[in-house]
């Protein structure tokens, strides 16, 4: 049933916003994304069309002029490569398919649009080795005091120990520490699963916890900046660049790399994919089988530097 109290492509739009955001509980970050293509994506129209967009124009949108806004997106001022244009064709679908659902308008011909091949990539874990020597590290910056030292160590262990992405290790509350057997963690999309925790994950946390100086009430955020406030994830990955710079570790070893590092070594060490899908939290466990093609990969290398050819 169309909503009524939709009339113009830009309330529409921020219909889409608000669906994403209270219904699908879409991470801030992912919304500001999807904000942004979309908001591209009607003012490309209302240039090319010549006028403001009505909410029924969207249903009257051909294949050609979904091209040409790609084409517009790929070699504009900020070209976009493949994988972000194939992520813009994705929003801009997810956008239309959201009209078809609440307000009855349909554009069968966005169907006819394809995306660009995209060239398979495969996680870039950081080995056992050059997780612990992360976990090892006394801190990413000589000026830091003790407790910032001790706080790094403790995220980091936790990314790595728990499989977590930064956003869900930063949305710890002091509430959440000493940390239990298993934490409960909301994800991506409002989904909850429960990750365990290790005894060197709650080690780190609690010697975080027993320098940190700042009074926290229980809902406040358990890891702090230097000035009190939240830790951010920008700040996590500074840390992350100084250390892999101090610890010669390649570009690719940043605070994800760790969630994928603990699926890896997981798999290597016999867990089985359903087991780390539930961990990782994957909603398929197709997105979980890539961490397959990395542990077979590694075995090749070592299969090749162990008989190398004449």
């Amino acid at each position: 049933m169309a909503d009524p109290q939709l009339t113009t492509a830009s309330e529409a739009l921020a219909a889409w916003l608000e669906h994403l955001a209270h219904e699908r509980r879409l991470s801030p970050r992912t919304l500001e994304a999807y904000g942004h293509i979309g908001r591209l994506y009607l003012a490309f129209l209302e240039r090319h069309r010549g006028e403001p967009q009505a909410l029924a124009d969207l249903g009257t949108v051909t294949a050609a002029e979904l091209r040409a806004h790609l084409a517009e997106r790929r070699s504009g001022d900020r070209p976009l490569n493949a994988r972000s244009i194939s992520q813009t064709l994705s929003a801009i679908r997810t956008f239309h398919a959201f009209l078809d659902r609440r307000c009855g308008i349909d554009t069968p011909q966005l169907a006819l649009v394809r995306g660009p091949r995209l060239k398979a990539t495969l996680p870039r874990p950081v080995t056992e080795d050059q997780a612990l020597g992360l976990m090892q590290e006394p801190g990413a910056d000589p000026d830091a005091e003790p407790w910032e030292a001790a706080r790094d160590r403790a995220v980091l262990t936790l990314l790595y120990g728990c499989g977590l992405r930064i956003s869900e290790g930063l949305s710890l509350t002091r509430a959440d520490a000493p940390l239990p057997e298993a934490l409960r963690i909301t994800g991506k999309g409002g989904k909850t699963r429960l990750a365990p925790v290790l005894p060197a994950v709650r080690d780190a946390v609690d010697a975080y916890l027993a320098l940190q100086p700042f009074p926290l009430q229980p809902d406040d955020a358990l890891f702090r900046a230097r000035r009190g406030g939240a830790l951010g994830p920008r700040q996590v990955q500074a840390a992350m660049q100084r250390l892999r710079g101090r610890l010669g570790l390649p570009a690719s070893a940043t605070p994800h790399a760790l969630r994928h590092s603990f699926a890896t070594h997981l798999l290597g060490a016999g867990a089985d994919l359903r087991s780390i899908q539930q961990l990782l939290g994957h909603a398929s466990l197709s997105t979980t089988q890539k961490y397959t093609a990395v542990d077979a990969a590694r075995l090749l290398e070592a299969y090749a530097a162990a008989h190398p050819r004449d």
